[in-house]
């Protein structure tokens, strides 16, 4: 009987007996030259090769300095074997993208670069980059969010308990208005570690935590040293705060100064280097209150888009003729929930209502009427009855308390599951290629 692990063994001397073969070939092939096994599937040369340039220009672009060439080729590498293990796990887990989604994602990333698809698409070239591994890039970053959420986000709950009691043990004046820019740098322990090799992993810890307070480069170090899933975007963790923050590192961070390196902290995955890079207070979170009312007309096989539209205006004529818009929308609006209260929706926040409703109703003055507006409900008027600042600072907080310490539990989780994901897999690196 052969088992799980001699059978990779095969594939892996089949795979050098090819590459022996190999040797004996083009330029052009040593491109397909094996790296690294990952499972049952591989990674090239030239695959690599393309992540590298990739990962170069980018650093170049944040006038970051690259390090070595073959301290980059070994993170970039063990950054694709994390990536390979998850999209093998999505795949049987049947995760797949559509192109619809892709396109939408594709397109929404172009619009917050204030471009559409074709302008992104021409300053991408320039930049050296195809379009389409953009869209692998994308479609890679999808799949692997699902899965994890899948995995991972279906477990995490946070209860009004851990809300409240947040809310009431942290300090409530200013450091949730306080948000902090941090770096991170990981020197991994793998489960099941020995006791020298959690000393040698710490010895490099302090060693690192030393030259960085000397004056190192943190983001440097960080692409050629961290474990964290960050090193190659120099382990920023980007602002976040306090309830952002993994619980393991609020002390230390409370303690911590402007452009201070902590002491390494000890986790399960293992030790922790901290950067305070920036500090900054934010401000009290006030938000517009709309009272606004609406007749919905819907569509079906006996009224179109056209007919619907037809009707709305007839019924905005008449109001501007005298006629009583709570009385209409009684009589002929088709939200039968708000039809009895005159069509009153009462006073929304933002986010509350569908964007196009809401994208109407932001541009209408106190008492004017909307033009016939479409949503995928049907076809509205809309009336702006008044509007009002609120300051919902209260509720906001307990709404990023609450959506932060989800996100926290995520981030601790997701750092033990890509961890145990990657020492339990086999994997077989070619170090002569590296």
């Amino acid at each position: 009987m052969i088992n799980k692990e001699n059978m990779k063994k095969a594939i892996v001397t089949v795979l050098l007996c090819h590459l022996l073969f190999g040797s004996f070939l083009a330029r052009a092939e040593v491109l397909d030259m094996i790296v690294a096994v990952v499972e049952d599937d591989v990674i090239l040369e030239r695959e690599l090769q393309n992540e590298v340039a990739a990962i170069e220009q980018r650093i170049r672009q944040s006038n970051s300095e690259a390090p070595p060439s073959y301290v980059l080729r070994k993170q970039v590498l063990e950054k694709m074997i994390v990536d390979k293990l998850q999209r093998q796990l999505a795949e049987k887990a049947g995760i797949t993208v559509s192109e619809d989604m892709l396109n939408s994602s594709a397109a929404d990333i172009a619009r917050r670069n204030n471009m559409d698809v074709e302008q992104f698409r021409t300053e991408l070239e320039r930049q050296g980059m195809s379009y389409q591994s953009f869209l692998d890039n994308i479609r890679n970053e999808i799949v692997i969010n699902q899965l994890r959420g899948r995995e991972i986000g279906g477990r995490i709950k946070v209860t009004d308990r851990e809300v409240e009691h947040y809310m009431e043990t942290q300090d409530k004046i200013g450091e949730e208005s306080t948000q902090y820019h941090l770096g991170h740098i990981l020197i991994a322990v793998k489960e099941g570690a020995s006791s020298t090799e959690i000393q040698k992993a710490m010895g490099k810890a302090d060693d690192l935590v030393k030259k960085l307070r000397a004056g190192q480069d943190f983001a440097q170090s960080a692409i050629s040293d961290s474990d964290d899933a960050n090193a190659l975007k120099g382990g920023d963790l980007g602002w976040r705060r306090m309830s952002e923050i993994p619980t393991l590192f609020v002390n230390e961070i409370r303690q911590m100064r402007q452009g201070q390196v902590s002491e390494p902290i000890r986790s399960p995955s293992g030790f922790h280097i901290i950067k305070m890079i920036e500090l900054k207070d934010a401000d009290n979170h006030v938000i517009v209150k709309t009272k606004v009312r609406h007749i919905l007309i819907k569509t079906n096989e006996l009224v179109d888009d056209a007919e619907a539209k037809k009707r709305l205006q007839a019924l905005k004529v008449r109001i501007a003729d005298g006629d009583d818009f709570a009385a209409l929308a009684r009589a002929h609006s088709d939200d039968k929930g708000s039809a009895l209260k005159g069509g009153s929706l009462d006073w929304v926040s933002p986010g509350d209502l569908v964007k196009p409703f809401e994208e109407a109703m932001t541009k209408l003055g106190i008492n004017e009427i909307s033009e016939p507006v479409q949503t995928q409900f049907g076809w509205h008027i809309i009336q702006v009855l008044g509007r009002e600042n609120k300051d919902d600072s209260s509720e906001f907080k307990k709404n990023l308390v609450r959506e932060a310490i989800r996100k926290r539990k995520i981030e601790e989780e997701t750092e033990l599951w890509v961890r145990r994901l990657r020492d339990e897999a086999f994997v077989e690196i070619f170090q002569n290629r590296l």
